[in-house]
């Protein structure tokens, strides 16, 4: 007599699988989403603290987003997670047109809606 899976039983057992993957993946893609919102805050914060801590240091704005690097204000200009590029960042420049450089805020390149609804691009 030879024993193995008969092909309902194999049949079953996939169902069932598909079955517990319909439920998990959406919540493993929301939980994606949120640690690259998370991610964004971070970096975020972080640049605006090297721009900060430039402005303080030089009584100017960094010209480009690079010069933050050269001058070891950062190590490197992280990736934009919602792009997954570092050239996507939109720079804001200073309000008062008197004053030097060019980078006064930065924020993401991406177009889509975050999970409260607001645009990453104003965070």
């Amino acid at each position: 007599m030879k024993r193995g899976f008969t092909l309902i039983e194999m049949l079953v057992v996939l169902a069932i699988l598909a079955m517990l993957l319909t439920i998990v993946s959406p919540k493993f893609m929301h939980m994606l989403q949120r640690s690259k919102e998370t991610t964004l805050r971070h970096d975020l914060l972080t640049m605006r603290d090297a721009i900060d801590k430039f402005y303080s240091d030089k009584n100017r704005y960094p010209e480009v987003l690079e010069e933050l690097v050269e001058r070891q204000y950062l190590k490197a200009i992280p990736p934009d997670p919602m792009t997954e590029r570092n050239d996507t960042w939109v720079i804001t420049l200073p309000p008062n047109i008197d004053e030097q450089g060019s980078v006064f805020d930065v924020h993401s390149g991406s177009n889509q809606l975050s999970g409260d609804g607001t645009p990453y691009a104003v965070w």
